[in-house]
């Protein structure tokens, strides 16, 4: 029995029929979108991209197994060689490539180690934009080494051409020494509940909580990503209406928050009892379209979005 305040979903295979029913199969060559967008495919993505439309995508938010032994459900994914990891990952970025759009972006997630591969590969395929690092919090201590609390994040374009909406994923952060000219702010609000500035964001996140047992994000998936993590990167790199590809979907995250910013999705996931969880939280988001962290418009600096609640109630 979970606790009550414990959210996380973790409804089983055996329960999921009907989530599992909103699914499909790709079997046959798409010529257009009409029978996949904004659908969950079961099925290995080096199956099934080969059958998609060719630069239908504006987006690509890729998240692949790290190089770890790692159970997925039933799939286990066993860690490679060096060499062995680095045609994995030049296998499925070559399955990828052809989806986007001349002005589409990518991004890959992966951790320190592997990034090393990643970031080696992608300049076969795309431009590389950027790497970013954010701070997920967790992780185990060591004893002879740093604690693990970091991953990557791969930036990069089909072309020269790509959106980039800057002013939709800056952060609101306290302003602690106010600077002004004429008695006038200088580069920041003044607001009864607190001064604060709307900053430019670095490649560096450290405002990112990594879904836990109490919030309603949260599933049994193993390494699932936050749909704060997830919104940072669609609001930055697509526009309303576009399309984003998550062809290592997980429990659903990037469809989510696709849904939830008004993107289009088609999303790829070879576990069905991922693809359960996806189409459950896919539900629920008709009912809330709230992101963490992220409030009219704006992305808060970590604790201060708590902070002006408490000063408004």
């Amino acid at each position: 029995m979970k606790a009550g305040r414990n959210k996380t979903i973790d409804t089983p295979l055996s329960e999921g029929k009907a989530y599992l029913d909103c699914c499909i199969t790709v079997t046959q060559k798409q010529q257009d979108l009409e029978d996949i967008i904004n659908k969950t495919i079961l099925g290995d993505m080096l199956c099934v991209c080969p059958l998609l439309p060719p630069e239908s995508v504006d987006l690509i938010i890729a998240d692949p197994p790290y190089n770890l032994t790692k159970s997925f459900d039933k799939t286990k994914f066993n860690k490679k060689t060096v060499d062995e990891y680095e045609e994995y990952t030049r296998q499925w970025m070559r399955a990828v490539k052809p989806l986007l759009k001349k002005d589409g972006s990518i991004y890959i997630c992966c951790d320190w180690k592997t990034s090393l591969i990643v970031g080696t590969v992608i300049e076969e395929f795309f431009q590389v934009r950027n790497r970013i690092t954010w701070q997920r919090e967790k992780g185990r201590g060591a004893s002879a080494n740093w604690k693990n609390s970091m991953e990557d994040i791969w930036f990069a374009t089909n072309s020269s051409d790509y959106k980039f909406h800057l002013d939709n994923v800056k952060i609101r952060k306290k302003v602690i020494a106010p600077y002004r000219v004429d008695g006038k702010p200088k580069d920041w609000q003044e607001t009864e509940n607190g001064n604060y500035r709307d900053t430019c964001p670095s490649n560096f996140w450290d405002d990112i909580t990594v879904p836990f047992w109490s919030m309603p994000e949260n599933t049994a998936h193993p390494a699932q990503k936050s749909e704060k993590l997830i919104a940072k990167i669609m609001l930055a790199s697509s526009s309303e209406g576009d399309i984003v590809l998550d062809p290592f979907l997980g429990s659903g995250t990037t469809s989510v928050t696709a849904k939830k910013l008004g993107r289009n999705y088609i999303g790829i996931e070879k576990e069905a009892q991922y693809c359960v969880w996806t189409e459950q939280r896919l539900e629920m988001a008709e009912h809330d379209s709230t992101i963490q962290g992220y409030v009219n418009g704006v992305f808060w600096e970590r604790n201060s979005l708590s902070e002006q609640n408490r000063k408004t109630q």
